[in-house]
């Protein structure tokens, strides 16, 4: 039986007073985080020529600076140290060349924490969660946790506008039975419309960022005419953060019904290892490609497909899936204005359609060869 992990996320319903304490740990979190980051990059900056005496540099921990700000012993001190195993691994993704330097976190940045499960400090219970320094806090638990998940950890997190969320990480045992594939289907990233498939269905993305973007222009305006800091400026600051969450939840809606709906039907999915933000700068597609939000679906795709032991699949992103005939194999330039592909050999097809098919083939043959 291998351990699998799930995450249930929840609306969170805290009283005033609750919510102080939430603010409060999400201050001292980025406080702490920037205090050690502050003194690793001076350690850094001292040795970066001396591996070795980096190597053997004790880092400081979040215990060190609670004589100093008495404060920090306030909030929860596993939030605390989740935030040092946070610029743990930030440092560790820079050192193997897979991120660049850890950066300082502004105020600005995502507001959240993350706590730990230690000796039941965290339960559910009747419309409600027993949280570390915060006691019972009101849930709206809109999907029920199998029993035989374990609560490994919650996030908690506070967006634009003030609302409250909790993410709630599961761990559970599951035999995942590897599924035989027989059903394949490719998808050719578009970014009028998210995706086209091997079937010659289009995705048909709303354009939900595209539909609210006169009316987002328009309130964004008002709000720079109001003075910052201002109760008027910060009730049009919320009305905002209003109109863009709900185009984010409206994309992520979508989102997980289209990744279901190929995960349930399909044993495999194709698609282009693609580099979205490479993609967005040099064609200057930047909203378009925000917009449709391709790199969530394919992590929706990918855990969905993952759960019933069925496989996703990555083409390299330079196999010329849009140059070539599906029809015949024959492969030649085709400008990005030319919307259909046509061929020597007869093929009339869509173009977006025609590469969906080869990125199919592809997938299949790369399947066939790892048999």
């Amino acid at each position: 039986m291998a351990k699998q992990n799930k995450a249930y996320k929840f609306r969170l319903y805290p009283t005033d007073e609750q919510a102080l304490i939430i603010r409060k740990t999400f201050g001292c979190v980025r406080f702490v985080y920037n205090k050690m980051l502050a003194e690793r990059k001076g350690t850094y900056e001292l040795l970066k020529d001396d591996k070795d005496a980096l190597k053997k540099v004790k880092h400081p921990t979040p215990a060190k600076y609670k004589k100093e700000y008495e404060w920090l012993k306030e909030v929860d001190s596993l939030a605390l140290a989740n935030a040092q195993l946070n610029l743990d691994r930030a440092y560790k993704a820079f050192f193997k060349g897979m991120a660049k330097f850890p950066k300082f976190k502004s105020k600005r940045h995502k507001q959240s924490y993350t706590t730990n499960v230690v000796n039941g400090n965290i339960q559910l219970l009747d419309g409600h969660i027993k949280l570390p320094k915060l006691k019972m806090v009101k849930i709206k638990q809109h999907r029920e946790i199998p029993s035989e998940y374990n609560i490994k950890s919650c996030t908690l997190s506070m967006t634009a506008s003030g609302k409250y969320y909790n993410s709630i990480l599961t761990e559970y045992e599951k035999e995942i039975d590897h599924k035989e594939i027989e059903s394949v289907v490719g998808l050719d990233f578009a970014m009028d419309g998210l995706f086209v498939d091997s079937e010659g269905e289009k995705a048909n993305y709303p354009k939900f960022y595209r539909q609210m973007l006169e009316k987002l222009a328009k309130e964004q305006r008002k709000l720079s005419r109001k003075k910052k800091g201002s109760s008027n400026w910060n009730k049009q600051r919320i009305h905002v953060a209003k109109i863009q969450e709900k185009v984010a939840n409206q994309r992520k809606n979508f989102l997980h019904h289209k990744s279901k709906k190929l995960a349930t039907s399909y044993d495999a999915v194709v698609i282009e290892d693609l580099d979205m933000k490479g993609m967005s700068q040099a064609l200057k597609f930047g909203k378009s490609v925000a917009d449709n939000g391709w790199g969530m679906f394919t992590s929706f795709l990918q855990y969905k497909l993952k759960e019933q032991g069925k496989q996703l699949i990555k083409i390299d992103k330079w196999f010329p899936s849009t140059k070539t005939c599906s029809n015949c194999g024959s492969v030649k330039e085709v400008r990005l204005s030319e919307r259909t592909y046509q061929c020597t050999c007869g093929l009339s097809l869509n173009r977006d359609y025609n590469s969906a098919l080869n990125i199919k083939k592809e997938g299949i043959r790369l399947l066939s060869s790892a048999a």
